[in-house]
């Protein structure tokens, strides 16, 4: 790495704040994409959780577009010398509803970097700290953590982490993960990153088999699932961990499994050789 850790930690507690309005379209047409019937999203409808991400989209010129598709390094996240980008984890507090007609802003802190040696080479770990406001309150909506690793170009010979062998949970949905799919949720995202709808770029370059499906995608699919089997669930409380790439190649599942006491559930997904993917947790309010 030609830039040294110390210049990277240089960025810790570097904010940036955004603002945006929570529109009705974003939510029409997430509900299409996840295979919703229509329904009416009127002022005042509250977004599912995670929806928020269809808001504060990156808004690169693209003349500040690097080679991978991502927004070149620098700025407000630190210039991490690494070819690889990869969304490896979140964690959520849901304090009150984020709503349509909702004048949002969000607060986001790099609240730490860190570097770490793995099987296949140097990892670098940033996370970003993210509060998001309604309405001029003084007290955040969500509290979100979100963990980035970047890591070294795939290499000849590199040995990956042995999988873990998922369950099949009460709650089960079966996911196809086409180009379709895939290419909705980056436009909806607006993002940019060249291995979600890229085949010859992802294969060739990043050294991947297929196209690779969104970590937020999966997670939000998780939270779909919960929607779907437990309608009047609230969450206050969701993390995820991506735990193994899943690639457009074959279908995929979600996985869920509500806790005896009602208070919490399990959820994961799973590819299609059984192999655990993404692990997860909501705890209810």
């Amino acid at each position: 790495m030609e830039t040294s850790l110390d210049e990277l930690q240089a960025w810790i507690s570097r904010t940036e704040t955004v603002r945006d309005t929570i529109g009705a379209t974003p939510v029409r047409a997430l509900d299409a994409t996840l295979d919703h019937p229509a329904r009416p999203v009127e002022q005042g409808t509250a977004l599912p959780p995670l929806w928020h991400w269809l808001y504060f989209l990156p808004l690169h010129r693209q003349s500040e577009i690097g080679p991978d598709g991502h927004a070149r390094r620098g700025g407000f996240l630190p210039p991490v010398p690494l070819p690889r980008r990869m969304w490896a984890g979140s964690q959520f507090e849901f304090r009150s509803p984020v709503r349509v007609g909702d004048a949002v802003e969000r607060t986001s802190t790099i609240a730490d970097v860190t570097l770490k040696e793995g099987r296949t080479g140097k990892l670098v770990f940033v996370k970003v700290r993210h509060e998001l406001r309604c309405n001029g309150a003084a007290d955040p909506a969500i509290v979100e953590f979100h963990d980035i690793v970047y890591r070294e170009a795939k290499r000849p010979g590199d040995v990956e982490p042995p999988p873990q062998r998922a369950e099949t949970g009460s709650w089960r949905r079966e996911i196809v993960p086409d180009d379709v799919l895939l290419f909705r949720y980056s436009a909806l995202t607006f993002n940019g990153h060249r291995i979600h709808y890229d085949r010859k770029y992802v294969t060739e370059v990043e050294g991947y088999p297929g196209l690779v499906v969104h970590g937020p995608l999966i997670a939000t699919l998780l939270m779909d699932l919960l929607r779907r089997q437990a309608p009047g669930a609230e969450v206050a409380r969701f993390v995820f961990k991506a735990v193994r790439p899943t690639f457009d190649l074959h279908p995929f599942h979600v996985n869920g499994e509500p806790a005896a006491d009602g208070k919490s559930v399990r959820l994961w997904a799973s590819d299609h050789a059984g192999w655990l993917t993404m692990d997860a947790s909501a705890v209810l309010r």
